[in-house]
């Protein structure tokens, strides 16, 4: 295993820790905090292990970031709309 899907996987693994804790502010500081690290790792993933691993691994933050993935689509679409 390539130390960027290592990175990525311990990633994935606090994104879930993050989540199951609660939070007053709705864990919006945590996902930025997730968003600001996640990117390079995905990066990372993409140019070490190549196009379908990076996928997979960008469809898997997709996962743990879903709430600022809706908001950001209903801002894409209100802007558009």
């Amino acid at each position: 295993m390539s130390p960027s899907l290592i990175a990525a996987l311990l990633w994935l693994i606090a994104g879930n820790v993050i989540g199951m804790f609660p939070s007053k502010r709705g864990h919006w500081p945590a996902a930025y905090v997730l968003i600001a690290i996640g990117l390079p790792i995905i990066a990372w993933v993409f140019w070490q292990d190549g196009l379908l691993i990076g996928f997979i691994v960008l469809i898997a933050g997709a996962s743990v970031l879903r709430w600022p993935l809706r908001y950001l689509w209903r801002w894409v679409r209100g802007r558009f709309a």
